[in-house]
């Protein structure tokens, strides 16, 4: 039987996963709503050119992306955090594979399967 004090029973911090604590949960909050605002202010407040406007979403879009994955999925390069980045990065690769793939099958469909330089007669003809 173990005793409360023997080494098996004691919490091994570095085993246990990394959660945020309050302020960076408030930090990540804080951040997520300031580029939300500048996303509606750069459409809605005309801050950003229309020409510029693509862009300018774009970029405000992935910053908002990394936010969250660093304050609220908690992905990063610390030895705690490393697991969950690891596997992020893996479905996201197999993610965009799966997409890609589609999307060329899908292409290569088009081409091949109807030909738009036939006509209807020469379809229709049996040689």
């Amino acid at each position: 039987m173990l005793d409360r004090t023997s080494p098996a029973r004691v919490a091994q911090p570095a085993a246990r996963a990394a959660h945020g604590d309050l302020k960076t949960y408030g930090i990540g909050f804080a951040l997520s709503l300031g580029l939300t605002i500048l996303s509606f202010g750069a459409v809605m407040g005309g801050l950003v050119p229309h020409g510029m406007m693509l862009g300018a979403i774009t970029v405000l879009a992935v910053a908002q992306l990394l936010v969250q994955l660093v304050f609220f999925l908690h992905l990063g390069a610390a030895p705690a955090q490393r697991n969950n980045t690891v596997i992020f990065v893996l479905t996201a690769l197999l993610i965009a594979t799966v997409v890609s793939g589609s999307l060329w099958v899908m292409h290569n469909a088009d081409t091949n399967m109807m030909p738009m330089q036939m006509t209807p007669e020469r379809a229709m003809s049996k040689d």
